[in-house]
């Protein structure tokens, strides 16, 4: 048996699953919200609680999942913007001499990648890319059949290049591909073209007034792109278009043969596929485009269980 934790700012989860051909099976899961206040030493004691709960001698090894940055190599969680106040934690080291197993950590996209790959759309392959396309954008990088981390931990961070001078904010950049492609730079773009509808006398169906900016979302807008709304609609295909350059420089470098897209992507895929696929073939080499597959993460809303197994699952080997 193999155990997992998932580490996050707003949730927390405890997971247990069993390794059989082909796949993984989560057998149990313990989940509690992580609130604004709650401190580092009483997420951390909470945590140590459940894997208590659930940890028994036919545990082989234990995953965590956890927002960057981090260095893996030393298990030590790095000051995550997400996570207050853990700075410098050994959570590897303090789990693993407590339970005595192996123990192990990895970035979220990268765990997520891990875990795509061994469970997920991109079993099989060699050359696989994971887009976590969230609340924010990251990657996680499978290449000739292992994780690349890079020299500290930071391969992957593509959401910080820059895709445009001007545009929505992400990962403290304005134009950036997180700025284009998330759930807050979705929203931030949708916001900005109702309020020139509204200023033209033309209101979208997602935004009629001024006062209903605050509650503009990306899935608010995908809702309405879905029943019709052509400003709504126009907002996703932009971003799709920034999604299919960000897409076709990473064809181009890194030449993969399979791109695996998840949240957002994975639920409004008919939203962006058109405006991406065109701006891929305006951009990217041929020879390496025509080798690589776009496709909707399979592992759904449990893919942070799935993430912290399979990075326990590789302790394990």
């Amino acid at each position: 048996m193999l155990l997992g934790l998932d580490i996050g700012g707003t949730k927390c989860a405890v997971s247990t699953g069993e390794v059989h051909a082909g796949g993984i099976k989560i057998t149990a899961k313990r989940r509690f919200d992580t609130p604004h206040g709650l401190s580092r030493d009483q997420i951390i004691a909470r945590l140590a609680d459940e894997v208590e709960e659930l940890f028994d001698p036919s545990v082989k090894a234990i995953g965590i999942s956890c927002g960057g940055p981090l260095d893996s190599k030393s298990g030590i969680i790095l000051s995550p913007p997400n996570l207050p106040g853990w700075d410098d934690i050994p959570i590897v080291d303090a789990l693993s001499e407590r339970f005595g197993v192996p123990a192990a950590i990895q970035n979220d996209a990268n765990a997520c990648a891990m875990a795509e790959h061994r469970y997920g759309a991109g079993k099989g392959t060699k050359n696989m890319i994971f887009l976590t396309f969230g609340t924010g954008m990251g990657a996680g990088l499978i290449l000739n059949g292992r994780i690349y981390t890079g020299t500290n931990d930071m391969a992957g961070e593509i959401g910080h290049i820059r895709m445009a001078p001007f545009g929505p904010v992400g990962y403290g950049k304005s134009g950036s591909f997180e700025g284009f492609c998330s759930g807050g730079g979705i929203a931030q773009l949708g916001r900005d073209m109702a309020l020139e509808q509204i200023q033209r006398g033309t209101p979208a169906k997602y935004c009629p007034s001024v006062q209903s900016l605050s509650g503009v979302t990306a899935k608010t807008i995908a809702d309405a792109a879905d029943a019709g709304d052509e400003v709504a609609a126009d907002v996703y295909r932009r971003c799709g278009e920034m999604l299919g350059r960000g897409l076709a420089v990473l064809i181009d470098i890194l030449n993969p043969e399979l791109i695996v897209i998840g949240s957002i992507f994975a639920r409004s895929e008919n939203l962006f596929r058109e405006a991406m696929e065109r701006e891929i073939e305006r951009e990217a080499l041929e020879h390496s485009r025509a080798v690589c597959r776009i496709v909707p993460a399979a592992l759904g809303e449990q893919i942070g269980d799935y993430a912290a197994l399979a990075v326990a699952h590789s302790a394990a080997q």
